[in-house]
């Protein structure tokens, strides 16, 4: 499961577990992106904070894992990378996934290597309550007719909380209780994260 995880919220972890049901995955690994290409001009948070913070999030579940592969890698993060480096590690008899949101299948267009990282791997696309899935059909007839039977859709009614959201919370001062586990909580607390910005 790629993602800036800034921060890594409720949403990502109900995702995690429902794709981890739904396709009977062995694991989730997630991946805090390094440096990612698509959020040029934003201001990211260090990768160190991102990691720490997933790490605190998911360690309760026997089933899910953090990764450092796109965070040590130098320059930018792209899916391809990350997904033939765990093609080296996993062997080629093994099924990968890409767990993703939805939105972010709409620019897929736009990755780096797109039709190989499709033959590489399968997608799971989250989509929050009210995604216009039509939208989705649309962005995809540009891809190959075999890469578009590599996406799959999973409804996720947590995805409704947004990284986003939270970090403009946090600087306004208003609660962030019940929308992230409480050690991310407190770890965002103790480090001052997101006050400016």
């Amino acid at each position: 499961m790629g993602g800036t995880f800034d921060p890594i919220h409720f949403g990502h972890l109900v995702t995690a577990e429902a794709a981890r049901h739904e396709f009977s995955l062995e694991k989730v690994i997630f991946v805090p992106s390094g440096l990612p290409p698509h959020k040029k001009g934003y201001q990211v948070t260090p990768a160190e904070h991102r990691y720490r913070m997933t790490v605190l999030a998911t360690r309760n579940n026997p089933y899910f894992a953090v990764s450092r592969v796109e965070i040590d890698r130098p320059g930018y993060s792209y899916a391809i990378d990350t997904v033939l480096e765990f093609r080296k590690c996993y062997g080629k008899e093994v099924e990968l996934y890409f767990i993703t949101g939805a939105d972010a299948i709409l620019e897929i267009l736009t990755w780096k290597d797109v039709n190989l990282l499709l033959q590489e791997c399968q997608f799971i696309a989250a989509t929050r309550p009210g995604f216009h899935l039509e939208r989705l059909q649309e962005a995809l007839p540009g891809l190959p007719v075999e890469g578009r039977h590599r996406i799959h859709f999973i409804e996720v009614p947590a995805l409704a909380i947004s990284s986003t959201d939270i970090r403009k919370r946090v600087k306004e001062g208003r609660p962030i209780k019940y929308l992230l586990p409480d050690d991310v909580e407190e770890y965002i607390r103790c480090h001052d994260l997101y006050l400016e910005g």
